[in-house]
C-alpha cells in the first residue's frame, strides 16, 4: 500500500483546479517583501502651507520646525532676495503600516517664487528631475540592476495661492515647462481663506486657465466597468474636486468631545479631516489609491519620453555628464560601440 500523501499537497479543490488563481498571492507576497518607492515633489511659494500639509497627508514630522527669517533678517540680504536661487531638498523617510512598507521621498523646493526677478527660477527644478530620469537610465543599463533605486519624481503637488484671482504668470510658465515630465497635481492652499462659493469660483477659473494654456495635469483614469458601484463614485468625486482644496494642520484641538486634527478660529473650528470643510480626504485618497497609476504613467509616459529622446541623441554628452554607448542597427547585424547600453561617467576635467 502506498503511503498517504501529505496534506499541504492534497487538492481540497474541484477536479480540474491547477493552482494559477494563486498567482496573485504570490505577487502581493513578494510585492510586501520588497516594498514600494514613491517620490513626491512639492512646489509653490513660500507660506503656503507644504510642510504642514506633507506632515499631515503621511502622520510623520518629515519637516523640523524651520525657522522663519523675520523682516530684520530680509533687510540685510535684498540683494540675495533680489536674485535667490530655488534649492532642492530631498528628505526619505521609511513608512510602515500593517507590515507594508513605503520608502517616501518628498522633495521640496524652498525659493520657488520668492525672488523678486522669477525669470528662469525653475530651471534648477527641471534639471532635477532630468537628473533622476538620467541616473534610472544609467542604473538600468548597468551591469547590475538586481537593486535599482528609483528616485524619479513620480508626483509633483503643485501649490497655487488662494489669494490671487487664479494662476499666475509664474504659475503658468512652471506647469507648461514640467508637464511633460512630471505628473502635476495642482493643489489651492491654505483653503480656510475661502468661502465654499469663493473655493468653487476659483477652482472653476483655474481649470479654464489650464485648458487655455495647454496645461496638461495629471488626469485619474476612469474606473473599470467591472468595479463596484462605490469605487466608480469616489473615482467620480476625485475628478470633479480638481484642483483640491486643502487644508493642514499636526495640532490637535478638542472639537465636539474629540481629538482632531485642524486649525482653531474665534468662529470654530476647521477640521483637516472632514470632507465638508476642505479636500485633504479627497487628496490624500487619490494620492494612495492611484500611486500605482502614478508610477506606471512616469515610467510609461514621461520617463519613456526622455529615454526614447536621450537615445535618439546617440553618444552626446549629456548635461549631468554622461554618455551612452548605443547599439547601432545596419541591416539585420548589431554594431556595438564600446559596452553596449553601459554609462561612462566622464571627469569633469575631460568634459
Amino acid at each position: 500500500l502506498s503511503k498517504q500523501q501529505p496534506a499541504q499537497f492534497t487538492n481540497p479543490e474541484t477536479p480540474g483546479y491547477v493552482g494559477f488563481a494563486n498567482l496573485p498571492n504570490q505577487v502581493h507576497r513578494k510585492s510586501v517583501k520588497k516594498g514600494f518607492e514613491f517620490t513626491l515633489m512639492v512646489v509653490g511659494e513660500s507660506g503656503l502651507g507644504k510642510s504642514t500639509l506633507i506632515n499631515s497627508l503621511f502622520l510623520t514630522d518629515l519637516y523640523p520646525e524651520r525657522i522663519i527669517p523675520g523682516a530684520a533678517d530680509g533687510l540685510c540680504c535684498l540683494s540675495d532676495k533680489i536674485e535667490r536661487t530655488v534649492q532642492i531638498e530631498a528628505s526619505t523617510v521609511e513608512i510602515e503600516e500593517r507590515g507594508v512598507k513605503l520608502r517616501l521621498t518628498v522633495v521640496d523646493t524652498p525659493g520657488y517664487g520668492d525672488a523678486i526677478n522669477c525669470r528662469d527660477c525653475f530651471k534648477t527644478i527641471i534639471s532635477y528631475i532630468d537628473e533622476q530620469f538620467e541616473r534610472y537610465l544609467h542604473d538600468e543599463s548597468g551591469l547590475n540592476r538586481r537593486h535599482i533605486i528609483d528616485n524619479r519624481v513620480h508626483c509633483c503637488f503643485y501649490f497655487i495661492s488662494p489669494f490671487g484671482h487664479g494662476l499666475k504668470p509664474l504659475d503658468v510658465e512652471f506647469m507648461k515647462a514640467i508637464h511633460n515630465k512630471v505628473n502635476i497635481v495642482p493643489v489651492i492652499a491654505k483653503a480656510d481663506t475661502l468661502s465654499l462659493k469663493e473655493r468653487e469660483r476659483l477652482k472653476k477659473r483655474i481649470l479654464d486657465e489650464i485648458e487655455e494654456h495647454g496645461i496638461k495635469i495629471y488626469h485619474l483614469p476612469d474606473a473599470e466597468s467591472d468595479e463596484d458601484e462605490d469605487f466608480k463614485e469616489q473615482t467620480r468625486l476625485l475628478k470633479a474636486s480638481i484642483p483640491f482644496c486643502v487644508v493642514g494642520s499636526n495640532q490637535l484641538i478638542e472639537a465636539k468631545g474629540k481629538k482632531v486634527r485642524g486649525r482653531l478660529y474665534p468662529w470654530g473650528v476647521v477640521e483637516v479631516e472632514n470632507p465638508e470643510h476642505n479636500d485633504f480626504l479627497k487628496l490624500r485618497t487619490m494620492l494612495i489609491t492611484h500611486m500605482q497609476d502614478l508610477q506606471e504613467v512616469t515610467q510609461d509616459l514621461h520617463y519613456e519620453n526622455f529615454r526614447s529622446e536621450r537615445l535618439k541623441r546617440g553618444n552626446r554628452l549629456s548635461s549631468h555628464g554622461y554618455m551612452l554607448f548605443l547599439p547601432l542597427l545596419k541591416g539585420s547585424k548589431l554594431h556595438i560601440l564600446g559596452t553596449l547600453g553601459h554609462f561612462v561617467k566622464l571627469f569633469p576635467s575631460y568634459s
